[in-house]
């Protein structure tokens, strides 16, 4: 028999164990604490570039004119193109049944505004009444250009919140007369736009109005934009929005004399397709966050899985009792898979709550373009630590294995 100070050295062997075997699991707490953290800034990516696309209307597609790089039924390469609105007339008509809403822009760029005293270079584009909508444009006083400005060709104008304040300040712009490259015009309208101070210096003349004035009477126009009828779901929005880009290239193309696989003469932009690529971008990136996660968990794991080997050995002599005093194999399997889950399940926890509270307090704090609201599922993150602990206890089954199948006589006898 064993003696009181042997059997408690025994005792405080264990306890010094179970303490060991605990701080072991600090391991597996960061590793879901990593893991959660990541797919809550995967999150913030998704969240951010969701909002950027916010800014435009669904399925906004621009068309602008480039340069010819072939030569085509005898003209050489390098011809400069001109869209004109003859081009956006023929546009509207062939695809009529798939567009929305639709502008034609003519800008002028630096335009020197003046009031009073006051005086600035901002971007001012001639456009459409549809491009309100097109651009998301909020007014908060007064109209945007209607279409009796199209047709009479009124000098009236519609600015940007910013542009307002550093002309006007607080002063009532509505109805006041602004000169445009000394052209004078009435301020009809003041707006905001999704996109901030920059898009907010903008002042938006209509269209005819400023070819008339700024373009000779001409009838040139820089770029189109239009908006599809919306779909059901993402997919038809993406086969709609290729059928139209591909079809408005070739009339375009075809009515000003570019080879039909010259992608610079005409250039198309479509946010549905990118945002295909942004959301592809966003699962590379989930499926990268995750790999890293769980390899973290999986080391974790792994570790834990290597101290319960240590601790059976060391704890060898006090299965080898427990044996002979009638503890069936099952019960030692229990009693190692017990310890192992309780372990992995208490660090789990710490490292799940630690890391929500950490995107609670601080993912409010980050202010940035493209990172917005960071945050997890939480369903997801049950679902993860429910997986650890499944893991904890694979971890814990070999080791377990391994000390019931120790003989009493040979576990009495280790050193």
């Amino acid at each position: 028999m064993f003696n009181i100070e042997r059997w408690q050295e025994i005792f405080e062997a264990i306890a010094k164990n179970k303490l060991r075997t605990f701080l072991t699991g600090t391991s597996v707490a960061s590793g879901i604490f990593i893991l959660v953290i990541l797919l809550g800034a995967g999150k913030g990516l998704e969240n951010g570039i969701a909002k950027q696309f916010e800014n435009d209307a669904d399925g906004v597609i621009w068309i602008w004119a480039g340069t010819t790089t072939k030569e085509y039924k005898g003209l050489n390469p390098g011809r400069r193109i001109q869209l004109r609105n003859s081009d956006f007339e023929i546009s509207k008509q062939k695809f009529e049944d798939q567009i929305d809403k639709k502008s034609s822009k003519f800008s002028i760029w630096n335009g020197n505004i003046v009031y009073g005293k006051e005086t600035g270079n901002y971007d001012c584009q001639g456009v459409s009444p549809d491009h309100q909508a097109i651009e998301k444009v909020t007014i908060t006083d007064g109209r945007f250009v209607n279409l009796l400005d199209i047709k009479n060709n009124r000098k009236v104008a519609v600015i940007g919140q910013k542009l307002k304040m550093d002309l006007f300040k607080e002063k009532n712009a509505i109805g006041e007369q602004i000169a445009i490259s000394n052209v004078k015009f009435e301020v009809v309208g003041v707006f905001t736009d999704p996109g901030g101070e920059r898009e907010e210096t903008r002042t938006y003349l209509p269209v005819t109005t400023v070819q008339q004035v700024f373009g000779s009477g001409g009838d040139k126009i820089n770029d189109m934009s239009f908006t599809l009828h919306k779909k059901d779901t993402y997919e038809e929005a993406l086969a709609e929005s290729k059928k139209f880009t591909e079809g408005i290239s070739q009339l375009l193309k075809g009515k000003n004399t570019v080879a039909p696989d010259d992608t610079s003469a005409i250039g198309i932009n479509s946010t549905v397709e990118n945002i295909k690529q942004f959301y592809d971008l966003n699962l590379y990136i989930r499926l990268f966050f995750w790999w890293v996660g769980i390899c973290t968990i999986i080391a974790g794991v792994v570790g834990v899985s290597n101290i319960m080997l240590i601790i059976v050995k060391e704890r060898t002599k006090e299965i080898g009792i427990r044996k002979a005093l009638g503890a069936t194999p099952l019960s030692i399997v229990g009693m190692i898979l017990h310890e192992s889950i309780f372990i992995t399940t208490i660090a789990g926890f710490v490292g799940l709550l630690s890391s929500l509270a950490l995107l609670e307090l601080v993912g409010p704090q980050i202010k940035s373009d493209y990172f917005l609201n960071p945050e997890v599922d939480f369903t997801i993150a049950l679902s993860t630590l429910i997986l650890l602990v499944i893991a904890g206890a694979l971890a814990g089954f070999f080791p377990a294995y391994r000390a019931a199948k120790i003989k009493p006589i040979v576990a009495l006898r280790d050193e």
